[in-house]
């Protein structure tokens, strides 16, 4: 019999939705707002990375729109080449004197910085310590480099001193600690305090990735700042597409560590620049979050205002510790029908998170706060979580 080469495609997507892991894709009629159109349905949306509600921003939208009358609508090339903008450069400058770092770059996205730049930063004689729960990028990064890889258990620094010192039986070329700075699908904290102090010890590099501390943590810098560990770790990735609410990957550090990734990472080197309305959208960002700083503060009150009353109904909202509350449900049959209950007849949009996000066992609607949210808008939430999860036997 011929073989069918792609029938896995529709086998796969059978066995996903008979097991609750499918992912649904619904669609905004309009901007990353708190009340929004999505599938032509008018929704109050808890479910956007977006936490200071920037990418509506009027001077971000401005900038952009300044930009692409003078500049055009894309790069037409990769950095290098011909795609670079004075823009790029006073983004980059400013970005840098943000992070209180020598310098920045400008890459194409968070995940890019990952997979581009670790396998560049270490290779096959070299040891990679990484957090269980890191990003799948960074996975992905370390994958590729070829380093030999030892997983710590979860924030665990204990353990991660441990680990390091397995390391030293093995005589790696170089050692790289790495770990989100934020942890994306429970909203904790890196103690990234502890980690320098133990990294300091073994001479290991620190990579950080704190797409999701930044704009949040540190008055809006990042975990590095929240921290005051300026000058001690080494790399900072981050992205501008969260709480700057715009677009790109950043890497933040010293000038020899961006020279370095600005030949080296081949993600960088080989995707072309960002459109320059997307670059002026960014410098306006920080400008934004520099000059306003009743955003972040904002985004603080809503989430320790929810976060408790969700708590008090009985939800786990397991180790939260930022505007990223987790409502573990476990089951993930049970998390797909609530975010299905609280979207179709609460007008309320959260998105399940499901395998392989996260383990099968710990399924939960991911819950994020966003400064432009109202009080109102908290209570009307909190209202319809509360009144499904009890029809659901989930509190």
């Amino acid at each position: 019999m011929k073989r069918d080469p792609v029938a896995f495609l529709a086998s796969d997507m059978i066995e996903l939705r008979k097991n609750n892991l499918e992912w649904i894709i619904r669609y905004l009629e309009g901007g990353s707002k708190p009340h929004c159109i999505v599938n032509g349905k008018e929704v109050l949306m808890l479910n956007t990375n977006n936490y200071l509600g920037l990418a509506t921003h009027p001077k971000i939208i401005q900038a952009a729109i300044d930009a692409t009358k003078k500049y055009g609508a894309g790069a037409g090339a990769v950095p290098v080449i011909a795609g670079s903008f004075d823009l790029t450069k006073q983004f980059e400058e400013k970005f840098a004197e943000f992070k209180e770092v020598e310098a920045s770059i400008l890459c194409q996205t968070g995940f890019a910085v990952n997979s581009g730049l670790i396998p560049m930063l270490v290779g096959k004689p070299d040891m990679v310590v990484s957090d269980e729960l890191n990003h799948g990028s960074i996975i992905d990064g370390v994958r590729l480099s070829g380093a030999k890889r030892i997983i710590y258990k979860h924030c665990d620094v204990g353990d991660l001193e441990r680990q390091l010192k397995e390391t030293e039986k093995v005589g790696a070329r170089r050692i790289c600690i790495i770990t989100d700075g934020v942890f994306s699908m429970d909203g904790d904290i890196a103690p990234l305090d502890d980690i320098t102090k133990v990294a300091e010890d073994f001479g290991a590099m620190i990579f950080v990735d704190d797409c999701h501390g930044e704009g949040v943590l540190g008055e809006g810098r990042g975990i590095v700042a929240h921290f005051n560990l300026q000058g001690k770790v080494h790399v900072e990735g981050g992205s501008m597409s969260k709480g700057f609410g715009v677009f790109g990957g950043t890497v933040a550090g010293s000038k020899d560590l961006i020279e370095f990734c600005a030949n080296k990472s081949r993600t960088y080197l080989l995707s072309t620049a960002h459109p320059p309305g997307v670059v002026a959208a960014n410098k306006a960002s920080i400008e934004v979050v520099e000059n306003e700083p009743e955003h972040v503060k904002r985004v603080w009150e809503h989430t320790n205002y929810f976060k408790k009353e969700v708590q008090s109904m009985g939800y786990n909202t397991g180790n939260s510790q930022t505007p990223i509350i987790p409502l573990i449900i476990g089951d993930p049959g049970k998390a797909q029908e609530l975010a299905r209950i609280l979207f179709e007849e609460e007008n309320i949009y959260g998105t399940p998170i499901v395998f392989p996000m996260v383990a099968r066992e710990l399924s939960r609607i991911r819950v994020q706060m966003n400064a432009l949210l109202t009080k109102e808008d908290l209570s009307l939430a909190l209202s319809a979580i509360e009144k499904v999860g009890k029809k659901l036997d989930v509190i």
